[in-house]
């Protein structure tokens, strides 16, 4: 019979978010799934199951809450840096991703095996939807900043999908991430500056707009 897993938590204290995400994390990566209920991931854990819910509805909603944690910490630690603010964009954005990547590695056990345990495959998985949500929020304040200080082109309709374009990108970097063996994970850091180069070289005032001026005037001209 399987023994009873004894809580180090104190009797009688009350049990925080953080010590919930930490125990179901160190579950599921030690025996490889979830907990067979949240009844039971409670007795384990040696709390009431109503504190439980306290924090999180289901294990889904957990999940959820985990990822955001992930770049709820990312952004909070940019925002504390002094000299963000004075950043260019497009060094705002590598700074992003290089202290999410901390973030995650961290956690790079329990990321891995979310990735390759997830119920069915899907563009974006319920556990990572609002992670996506925040990304968005915060690219597209960045990158309005961007607009407004010409760094980066006004484009009528593509600039509005500019944060999804880097939505995929972080999906690029995530999975580049993830197949990474290099010592400290630097072929990931070195994708990553080059993407986000050549990212901006396709945004920034450039060779595309004067493609599109040039195409525009053969249109309007009838030479072509």
């Amino acid at each position: 019979m399987e023994k009873t897993k004894k809580s180090s938590r104190k009797s009688g204290s009350k049990v925080t978010q953080a010590q919930i995400k930490a125990s179901y994390i160190e579950h599921v990566l030690t025996q490889g799934k979830r907990p067979a209920s949240i009844y039971k991931f409670c007795v384990d854990l040696g709390i009431k199951e109503e504190e439980f819910y306290d924090h999180a509805g289901s294990f889904d909603g957990l999940e959820k809450d985990i990822w955001k944690g992930f770049i709820n910490k990312t952004i909070d630690r940019l925002n504390g840096d002094n000299e963000f603010s004075d950043f260019t964009t497009r060094e705002k954005i590598l700074a992003f991703y290089f202290t999410l990547l901390e973030e995650l590695k961290q956690n790079r056990s329990y990321v891995l095996f979310q990735f390759e345990n997830s119920k069915k495959p899907a563009l974006v998985p319920e556990y990572i939807k609002a992670f996506k949500a925040r990304f968005e929020e915060f690219f597209e304040s960045v990158l309005n900043e961007g607009k407004n200080a010409g760094e980066l082109a006004k484009r009528p309709v593509l600039d509005k999908r500019y944060p999804q374009l880097f939505w995929l990108h972080m999906g690029f970097i995530l999975l580049f991430w993830k197949d990474d063996d290099s010592p400290g994970f630097e072929k990931t850091d070195a994708a990553i500056e080059k993407s986000v180069n050549l990212a901006f070289d396709l945004l920034g005032k450039g060779v595309v707009d004067t493609t599109i001026d040039f195409a525009k005037f053969l249109y309007q001209n009838k030479l072509y």
